[in-house]
């Protein structure tokens, strides 16, 4: 039987770096082994500054952004910049390496726009719907203005322009039928499930609890909807109520981090955190597994609510109980690896804290039942076939090529 002519993906992400940006970087590695040629588009930062190189086979061309956008202009700049380098990029691949399919990543939901120029090649394209950004809009600015209406507006014109979608949970699928209006048999569930190969329970680190019994950990990014200033709320309740024996890990970066370590000192609980900032993986793996129980404070709101957070499985692959408040997606996927507060309230969420680090026989049950979960139902082994399924309706065809160099 003849080889099927080579398929060429060009994956575009605006929001963080590859391989940095963990989610796309195993979608590309799973597309390069089942015999994709693959090239990516992304941003610089977090110690990834070449514009070009070349990771295990995969071509990745970066480009430099302006500092985060805040307001109108803001984010007209950085926006505006993004598109631009994204369209010299792509023609750059398009008359060198060449591509199929534009495999877009939000946010933003602008991103079809570039897809669109393609169009009448015969460029097919791919949503892959990581954020609710209408939502996310809302949570940031509490506000559904002319803003919040435009990014309703690209979203909905970049369903349009998708053969097919992938979702990152049910609850996505849902709005990208309902608010997309695209058939069920065209969206595609694909989880963030961790690669269980590179995040494995090993040896803690005692040194990291600074001299108390219980560390409690957290890890991703610091920003006002992942609720950073409510832990510390919980952390200053628990210290109220005589609670000495707690230090707090919190590893990651972001446009709050500054905001709460400030915080932290007038709550009087800064000697309680130790904050390292964006870190390479030894240093997060050391924290997790040093830790006693894992949390995730992101607040209860039309974002959160809906999405699966990356952090709550990477806790359960190490084997760790999590506390947490009662959004949908997260209870989806923890079930009785967490305990689950009150919406938005420290207080409960600290009880549920002492709770778990009172109880070791709880704890340990709640982190054997998440690791069992993971390694059962959630791990990217189990979402490999599904991304390229997905990639197969896109085609309209099953690949039968194998993996070559390129």
């Amino acid at each position: 039987m003849p080889r099927q002519t080579l398929r060429k993906v060009l994956i575009i992400v605006e929001n963080l770096p590859v391989p940095f940006d963990r989610r796309v970087w195993m979608e590309a590695r799973t597309l390069r082994d089942a015999g994709y040629q693959v090239s990516i588009i992304c941003p610089t930062g977090k110690g990834y500054d070449a514009t070009h190189e070349v990771i295990e086979e995969i071509h990745i061309y970066r480009h430099t952004l302006p500092t985060e956008g805040n307001g109108l202009m803001g984010y007209i700049a950085e926006y505006g910049s993004a598109l631009f380098a994204e369209l010299r990029l792509a023609l750059r691949i398009a008359f060198t390496r060449g591509f199929h399919v534009i495999h877009a990543c939000n946010p933003p939901d602008l991103i079809f726009l570039v897809a669109a120029l393609f169009r009448p090649f015969g460029k097919r394209f791919l949503f892959d719907h990581h954020d609710l950004c209408p939502e996310l809009f809302e949570t940031k600015f509490g506000t559904r203005g002319l803003q919040y209406k435009a990014m309703v507006w690209a979203e909905r014109l970049t369903f349009a322009l998708a053969k097919v979608s992938i979702a990152t949970n049910e609850s996505y699928k849902a709005i990208a039928v309902r608010r997309g209006h695209m058939k069920p048999e065209d969206v595609f569930v694909v989880r963030s499930g961790p690669e269980l190969s590179k995040i494995k329970p090993g040896p803690a680190r005692p040194e990291l609890k600074q001299g108390k019994r219980h560390l409690v950990g957290y890890v991703g990014v610091i920003g006002r909807q992942e609720g950073l200033d409510l832990l510390v709320d919980s952390a200053a309740w628990l210290r109220a109520q005589g609670r000495e024996d707690i230090h707090y890990g919190i590893v990651g970066g972001g446009p709050e981090l500054e905001f709460i370590k400030t915080y932290a000192r007038e709550k009087g609980v800064a000697d309680l955190f130790t904050f390292t900032g964006r870190a390479p993986d030894d240093v997060l793996m050391d924290m997790l597994n040093t830790a006693d129980i894992c949390v995730n404070p992101d607040r209860v709101d039309p974002m959160n609510d809906l999405s699966t957070m990356n952090k709550i499985m990477e806790y359960m692959a190490l084997g760790k109980p999590i506390v947490q408040f009662d959004v949908k997606e997260g209870r989806f996927s923890a079930q009785d690896a967490s305990l689950y507060a009150l919406a938005n309230d420290p207080i409960d969420f600290a009880r549920k804290i002492a709770e778990v680090l009172d109880d070791p026989a709880k704890a340990a049950a709640m982190g054997r039942f998440g690791y069992e979960r993971v390694h059962q139902h959630l791990g990217w082994d189990k979402e490999r076939p599904k991304l390229l399924a997905a990639y197969d309706a896109l085609f309209g065809a099953p690949y039968a090529a194998t993996r070559q160099t390129v």
